[in-house]
């Protein structure tokens, strides 16, 4: 499973380690992921999204619903 949020879309980023020295060394940064369940209403089924800390708080503010659609033209998500 890769590492990108199915709501936001966030994944891994490059950067450095930068040394006392200044010195440079490639390194990722990884988005806080979570592999939760959320229940689906209209549907009366339990879908799983690994999602951000961003996404569960965009999920509580606009709800699931509109988050499933809006993520689904984005093109983060294919079904559910």
């Amino acid at each position: 499973m890769s590492r990108i949020c199915q709501i936001t879309g966030k994944k891994v980023m490059t950067g450095n380690n930068v040394s006392h020295s200044k010195r440079r060394t490639k390194r990722k940064f990884y988005p806080n992921l979570f592999d939760k369940k959320f229940y689906l209403e209209d549907e009366d089924r339990w879908i799983t999204l690994r999602v951000s800390a961003a996404g569960i708080r965009t999920i509580n503010k606009i709800g699931l619903k509109a988050a499933l659609r809006e993520a689904k033209e984005k093109g983060y998500i294919q079904s559910y």
